[in-house]
Parts: structure tokens; C-alpha cells; sequence
């Protein structure tokens, strides 16, 4: 029988010294910048020895931010965010391919890392199995992203609850997840049996990301399409990028900015090691 998970202690989240939710809130909509921000906070209290593999590598904002030095490898399966990543300059060398069937020899990598990604992957299995193939024995994969609260934490979906229109209320909540593109809001649990299948041992997790937080991203969300407009036309999120001009934005955000455990957070952080 595996050993049991211990949930992280808050003594182990200290205060952070970089201003993470700055440094995304500049490059990004406050409803992506808040959580990715947390997010962040928690991988320089994780030893990630090289060489590191980052699984879902997307335009590389995420690791000039939570790192100060550049990741050996980032692979991603879509051509235009690469071509953004590489611009940024955070990885030695970047692969575009399949999560599921990677071009690297077994046992390569010292650790990997996934952020908010595989939510998002259908063969969630095959790509575990994948990861667990390219790492060396004994190596630490971490990963985050929505648990088994996200869907009921929505605001929208709540409040259609107490209106008595349950069937709106799930409907909306799964509309919710077909436009953040989720396939897997899970439970510790089931990411357990997922990660021991995969060859994985899980040593720590903990949950992130208050239900407050979750509804400002919800309605940043819904209300998101100026940040889409200026990214098609400009390539930017941000247009002025000032702290003058984002410091309403960064008032509110730091209302729910919480760099820790949250015991009924909606999202959570993994830590595995390969066995």
C-alpha cells in the first residue's frame, strides 16, 4: 500500500520575495495573471534538478516568471505559442510534439513539471505514462490545476442553484469548462491512482486557490473579450503594461492574492517522484 498523502503545512509557503502577481499581471489578464501568480509562488520551494522537462510549455511566459534560470527543455503541441516561447528566451531548447509520444530517450530528464496543462489533455494516461518514461528513477514530477470543487465553486452555477434552476446551473457550469477547455477537474484521489499506474509514487499535495479568487477569474472570464481583441490585433494582453495604468488592476487582484494552502481551495499542487 502506498504511504499516505500529507497535505503541505502553511509553514512550508513563506512570504514570497519576487512579486509574482506583478510580474503577470503586466503581460497578462488579471484573470489568468491572479492564479497563474499563485501558481508561481510554490516552484521556488520545489527542488527540480536538471535536466528539467516542462510538459505543455505554451508561449513561456509562465517559466520567465516562476524561474530565474532557463529550463532545459519545453515541448508543446502548437506551433504559434512555440514561436512566442522561443522569443522569450526561457529554455535552452524547445520540441514541438505529442506529450503522449515524445522524442526523447528513457530515463533523460532529472525532473519535469506541468503547469495547469493537463487538465486540458483527453489521454491523460498515455501521457503520464510517457512523462514516467523519460524520467530518471527517483525523479520529482510536479504538476497543478482545477480539483474536484472547481465546477461547484462557480458563482454563476451557484446562484442558479439557489434560484432552484438546478439544470441551468449545470448547464453552466459545464459551458464553463468547454470555454477554459477542461477535461479533468479531479480529486487527489484519482490522481493518485493515476500517477501509481503511470509508475509514480505521490509524495505531497496541497489545495490552492480560494472559491473568492475562483470567482473574480470566473467573471474575468466572461468579460475577457477586450484582452482577446488587443492580443489578435497586437500580439499583447496588455497594451500599457504601466503600473500607473494596471494599478486598479493589481488593487483587486492582490485582494485574493494568496501565495499558500487553502484548505477549501478549488485548485491543487502535485508533487510525485518516479519510482
Amino acid at each position: 500500500m502506498p504511504e499516505p498523502i500529507n497535505q503541505a503545512q502553511p509553514d512550508r509557503l513563506a512570504t514570497d520575495e519576487k512579486d509574482y502577481l506583478w510580474l503577470n499581471l503586466r503581460e497578462l489578464p488579471y484573470f489568468r495573471g491572479l492564479m497563474r501568480a499563485v501558481e508561481a509562488s510554490f516552484y521556488n520551494r520545489v527542488d527540480l534538478p536538471g535536466p528539467v522537462l516542462d510538459v505543455g510549455s505554451g508561449d513561456g511566459q509562465f517559466v520567465t516568471v516562476a524561474f530565474d534560470r532557463r529550463i532545459e527543455v519545453g515541448i508543446d503541441p502548437w506551433r504559434t505559442p512555440m514561436r512566442e516561447a522561443a522569443k522569450r528566451g526561457g529554455y535552452h531548447g524547445l520540441v514541438l510534439g505529442d506529450g503522449a509520444r515524445m522524442p526523447f530517450p528513457g530515463g533523460h530528464f532529472g525532473s519535469a513539471f506541468s503547469n495547469s496543462v493537463l487538465e486540458h489533455i483527453p489521454p491523460i494516461d498515455d501521457v503520464l505514462v510517457e512523462i514516467g518514461r523519460v524520467l530518471k528513477s527517483g525523479a520529482p514530477f510536479v504538476f497543478c490545476g482545477p480539483n474536484h470543487r472547481f465546477s461547484s465553486g462557480l458563482s454563476v452555477g451557484n446562484a442558479l442553484d439557489r434560484l432552484g434552476l438546478h439544470s441551468l446551473g449545470d448547464a453552466y457550469r459545464l459551458f464553463f469548462n468547454r470555454i477554459a477547455r477542461h477535461v479533468h477537474c479531479d480529486s487527489p484521489d484519482v490522481w493518485q491512482k493515476r500517477l501509481e499506474n503511470a509508475g509514480f509514487e505521490l509524495e505531497q499535495y496541497w489545495h490552492y486557490y480560494s472559491p473568492q479568487a475562483l470567482h473574480v477569474t470566473e467573471w474575468g472570464h466572461l468579460f475577457g473579450v477586450p484582452s482577446l481583441v488587443a492580443h489578435q490585433l497586437t500580439g499583447r494582453w496588455i497594451i500599457a503594461p504601466t503600473k500607473w495604468n494596471l494599478a486598479p488592476t493589481y488593487w483587486l487582484a492582490h485582494k485574493y492574492y494568496r501565495p499558500q494552502e487553502s484548505q477549501d481551495g478549488v485548485c491543487t499542487f502535485y508533487i510525485a517522484r518516479r519510482k
